[in-house]
């Protein structure tokens, strides 16, 4: 073979060798690579496993904003542990074990769970009471408490100690009032036993002088008693003449009563049969005249409105709240006062005034020309009234402590004045119920309650005041009104129910 040619084959098989070589080194080094691409997937994958079991993408993205900056030395995870046993410390107050996060919230909540139920019996607290449990049992790390076997409290800590808090606020006002009032009864029970002490004193030198009287007493009834024994008969003859003078003078003073007494009786005879002949020529005026006298009348009425305006105005003391009772212009004012409708003003002119409507009669309404009236106010004069009973304002069916206080306080206001005695100026007598007197109380009730006895000489004393100015009106013709009658002919009727009245 020439020389040429056999360079040429020698050169083609190095190239063949060389690429056979290199092609065995590329496949190598890719099934290498291949295999060990296939481990580091294999182990990316594992620890993305674990990462996930440990924290969420969503988590590990937010990590800063949910950990917050990390304790030095610490990793993310022991920064939260470090937070965690921070919280559980500051919970039970103790040094934290060593063991999971789940143990340590399980034995918080133990811990904290008969807090919340003695806390209970304080406060209202929300969700169903909890199992019992024992704040001292260990909770077992292989083996950790179900959170959810129990049905704790839920409600927050902050929550708890913030209302226990007030409520010691609340206790702690609460005693202090309680040691105030009771500094006071004893301030006061010291008084009582100075006062008594100094009493106990009084008495004690009253019973010394009293002592030493009743000696000189004595001393001297004896001295006295011989020299009466003496004087005895003739004192006794003296005083005999004495007595039949007396009784001379009285059987004489006795005769002259009883012929007096006689005479009067003719007397009061001819007197009541005087007045009986004049009330047959011109009967008694009417004591109660004045009161069925209207005050003004009704000018003008809207009904869709509801309001009306009378003939009354600021140049006649009209005021704003003054109420009047509306009577039919052709029936009058009946006796028992009881009005067709009831009206208060609310807008005055000088001549004039407009009132709403409080109460009407749908079948017979208010007309122009009506009387208007009200018992207390008067244009030209200030009414005199006497108030004495018991009165019901409120409505609760029993008599207010107050009531008369209520009734003098309306007829100031309304331009009237109040009396406590009935005389020849008092215009009216407001009567109210006749105060109950209770049995007298006997010795065994004054011992049990020392102020029955008081109580029952103020029941007694309103009662007999209660007779002496209803005695007194009817002596003097005054005209007596119950409360009912008072309310109607005021036009205040229908106002006692309302808050503020009265």
């Amino acid at each position: 073979m020439p020389a040429g040619k056999r360079r040429q084959s020698n050169a083609m098989l190095y190239t063949l060798i060389t690429f056979v070589a290199l092609f065995v080194i590329a496949t190598t080094a890719a099934v290498i690579y291949y295999v060990r691409a296939e481990e580091l997937r294999t182990t990316r994958d594992t620890l993305q496993n674990e990462m996930d079991t440990m924290v969420s993408r969503e988590e590990s993205r937010n990590l800063g904003t949910i950990v917050g900056a990390r304790l030095p030395g610490k990793s993310n995870l022991g920064t939260v542990v470090e937070h965690l046993d921070q919280a559980v410390m500051l919970v039970k107050g103790t040094p934290v074990r060593a063991t999971t996060a789940e143990v340590k919230l399980t034995e918080t909540r133990q811990a904290i769970q008969p807090l919340f139920e003695r806390a209970r019996t304080y406060i209202p607290l929300a969700g169903a009471a909890a199992t019992a449990v024992d704040p001292n049992a260990k909770a077992d790390p292989n083996r950790p408490a179900d959170p959810n076997a129990a049905a704790p409290v839920q409600v927050a800590l902050t929550d708890v100690i913030r209302d226990l808090l007030a409520e010691l606020d609340k206790v702690t006002q609460a005693r202090n009032s309680t040691e105030q009032a009771l500094a006071t009864l004893k301030g006061r029970f010291d008084d009582a036993v100075a006062d008594m002490e100094k009493t106990k004193n009084d008495l004690t030198a009253r019973v010394n002088a009293c002592e030493q009287q009743v000696n000189a007493i004595k001393g001297q009834y004896a001295q006295l008693s011989a020299t009466n024994d003496q004087s005895t008969k003739q004192q006794l003859g003296i005083l005999q003449g004495d007595l039949a003078k007396a009784q001379a003078n009285a059987k004489q003073l006795n005769d002259e009563l009883l012929k007096t007494q006689a005479e009067h009786n003719v007397t009061l005879g001819r007197l009541q049969g005087a007045l009986t002949q004049l009330s047959d020529i011109r009967p008694a005026p009417d004591k109660e005249a004045p009161a069925f006298q209207p005050d003004g009348a009704v000018i003008l009425v809207d009904q869709p409105a509801g309001v009306v305006r009378i003939n009354l105005g600021s140049e006649d003391r009209i005021y704003q709240g003054l109420t009047f009772s509306v009577y039919d212009r052709s029936a009058g004012i009946p006796r028992d006062g009881k009005p067709k409708a009831q009206v208060e003003i609310f807008a005055i002119d000088s001549k004039v005034a407009t009132a709403r409507v409080l109460s009407s009669d749908r079948r017979n309404p208010i007309a122009v020309g009506d009387h208007i009236a009200n018992l207390i106010w008067d244009a030209s004069q200030q009414n005199q009234f006497v108030v004495v009973g018991d009165f019901d304002t409120d409505g609760d069916g029993r008599p207010d402590y107050d009531g008369v206080t209520r009734i003098e306080a309306m007829i100031q206001k309304w331009g009237g004045v109040s009396s406590t005695e009935v005389t020849a100026l008092t215009d009216y007598v407001i009567l109210g119920a006749e105060p109950k007197v209770p049995a007298e109380p006997t010795v065994e009730i004054q011992t049990a309650d020392p102020t029955a006895r008081e109580r029952y000489d103020a029941a007694k004393a309103r009662n007999e005041r209660y007779q002496q100015i209803r005695a007194q009106a009817q002596k003097l013709c005054v005209p007596i009104f119950n409360y009912d009658r008072f309310l109607y002919f005021t036009g205040y009727a229908n106002q006692t129910g309302r808050p503020g009245a009265l």
